[in-house]
């Protein structure tokens, strides 16, 4: 699904992503770890097409992306929610809903909101009308994750969709980005702090300095990784 080989990221003359090796196999989820400042977001806006990488090559669906625009990448089927989420406080939630019709190939003639966005996120049907600024952080991501699945995408790239979130909140996204994942077949790469949410993937990548340092199966999380590699 995405293949990303020895990839290396500047901003100006500072190198921050380093020889980065990752994969998303088609229908896994995926969660890069790391701490603060360690290049997460920067890899997350490189695969988006939002910066450019000096060397190195990003592979999706085995066609080699690296000249393609972030609208182009969106209608190939990459779907992005950023750190911050990015919801448009003036529009309604319906209107925020509908913008992510704009990621799919074919325009969408008299568009409707599908039932299965209502069974991931029971929450917004009742807040339709509602101004996007007016909902809780909580309710703003899960609009975000809600309007990125609008575009139909193929891989969801989700970047620390928990921060700052109420716990209870956290365990409904968790639940709902883990039901996307095996309904769906949609892949899922995911950048979070969470332990709990972490091990809801399959596979995981830490990330120090630039570079990946390990990489395994979460089910085989060690209390090392942990400790080294989140901010628990």
């Amino acid at each position: 699904m995405l293949q990303i080989s020895n990839l290396n990221v500047y901003y100006g003359e500072s190198h921050i992503l380093r020889d980065v090796d990752l994969s998303v196999p088609e229908g896994q989820m995926v969660c890069l770890i790391g701490r603060n400042g360690v290049g997460k977001t920067t890899l997350m806006k490189t695969i988006m097409g939002l910066l450019k990488p000096r060397s190195g090559t990003i592979n999706f669906s085995e066609t080699i992306i690296n000249s393609k625009s972030p609208d182009q990448r969106a209608k190939m089927g990459i779907g992005y929610v950023p750190q911050g989420r990015e919801i448009i406080p003036r529009l309604t939630v319906k209107e925020n809903l509908l913008l992510g019709l704009e990621a799919r190939k074919n325009r969408v003639r008299n568009p409707d909101i599908p039932e299965s966005i209502f069974r991931l996120f029971p929450v917004l049907k009742t807040m339709l009308s509602r101004m996007g600024g007016d909902l809780s952080g909580g309710q703003q991501q899960q609009l975000a994750i809600a309007r990125t699945l609008m575009g139909k995408p193929q891989l969801l790239v989700l970047d620390e969709p928990t921060e700052g979130i109420q716990p209870s909140i956290i365990l409904e996204i968790e639940a709902a980005v883990r039901n996307i994942v095996e309904t769906t077949g949609i892949s899922v790469l995911l950048v979070e702090q969470h332990l709990h949410f972490v091990r809801q993937a399959d596979y995981y990548y830490a990330m120090q300095k630039g570079g990946i340092v390990a990489s395994g199966l979460t089910s085989e999380l060690s209390q090392d990784v942990i400790q080294r590699f989140l901010a628990v």
